[in-house]
This record gives C-alpha cells, structure tokens and sequence, in this order.
C-alpha cells in the first residue's frame, strides 16, 4: 500500500473504530492490527493517538462539507434540503441504532474525557446547525432561523440516542415522519 493510500486507510479505520468502540477504547494497536502493518509503518504516519483524532475530525469535516454541497445542489427548495439532513436518520439507521450519531457519540465522549480537540470535534455540529440556520432563513423565517436549527439538531441527537437505547429502528422512522409534519408546519410565517 502507498504512503497516502496507508494513511488514508488509517485514519477510515480509526474513524469507523472510535464510532463503534469508542476513542477512549481504541488503542494504537487495535488500528495498527486491523490495518495490518507494522508498528513502524504506523508510526511513520501518526506518532499518537491524538494525532490520528486530529485527522478523523478532519475527514469528518470534510465529508460533511460535501454532503452539505451535494445537499445544496441536489435539492431545489430549502425545505427539500432540510428533509436530506432529517432523512440521514433513516439512510444511517441500522449504525444509529447500533452505535448512536457519530458526531453526537464522540462530541459527548471528548466532552467527558475534557480531550483538548473536544472544541474540534463541536464544530461539526455548528456545520450542521449554520447551515440549517441559513436554510430556514431561506425558508422565510431569518428571525427564529437559529432556534428551529437547534431544535432540529436537538431532537435527531435525541432521536440517535433513544434509538440506540432501546434498538429501535421503527423509532426512528415514525420520528422521521414527525419530523417531516413539523417541517411542515414551520414553512413561512
């Protein structure tokens, strides 16, 4: 495997290992074994365990950021793009159901651990909650914009947490569909 493609193929599995298992209960050498590479091949490319955090944090951005174009050009109108960041409840499902929302799951874990990229981590959120702010502006409601943000990224981490919780999927498609009504009722007022 080329450097970039290693390091790439580090910092996927790190991502998808710190989502399932946790960042504290991911070791260096649970990563370096799935990988399958030496130690000094692994340290090559991250020196700690924080510096491939770093990195995930990183791929999380960017992956939203994306989404959030591909959001913005796929849907005509804002309410069309809400209903995507509602839908990613249904598309992610059965990995909510198992392991919760994977920004909610490692913002809380940083918060309790008081790990210094817990600020890092919280900025996907204000991804999320910028960019429904800004749909609801266009919505026709610039004056609550940031409250209905909120209250939407409020209830889908509620949505992920119950659902993983209790390991209900169906929870999760009849929350999708409330959430749609609500979407609904909050149009331009």
């Amino acid at each position: 495997m080329k450097g970039k493609m290693t390091r790439e193929f580090i910092v996927e599995t790190a991502d998808r290992m710190f989502y399932q298992r946790g960042y504290e209960h991911t070791s260096l050498a649970d990563i370096a074994d799935f990988v399958q590479i030496s130690k000094g091949n692994f340290y090559y490319h991250f020196k700690s365990k924080d510096e491939i955090l770093a990195a995930v944090i990183q791929r999380r951005m960017e992956h939203t950021r994306n989404m959030l174009e591909r959001w913005e050009a796929e849907g005509e109108q804002p309410e069309d793009r809400i209903k995507s960041f509602i839908h990613m409840l249904i598309a992610n499902q059965t990995d909510i159901t198992m392991y919760g929302c994977p920004v909610g799951t490692l913002c809380a874990e940083l918060a309790k651990l008081n790990h210094a990229s817990r600020a890092e981590a919280n900025e996907l959120f204000y991804l999320f909650r910028t960019w429904l702010s800004r749909q609801f502006a266009l919505l026709g409601r610039e004056a609550d914009a940031d409250e209905l943000s909120m209250h939407l990224l409020a209830r889908s981490q509620g949505v992920a947490a119950l659902a993983q919780a209790f390991k209900d999927e169906k929870f999760i498609q009849s929350e999708v569909e409330q959430m749609y009504a609500w979407l609904s009722s909050h149009g331009k007022s």
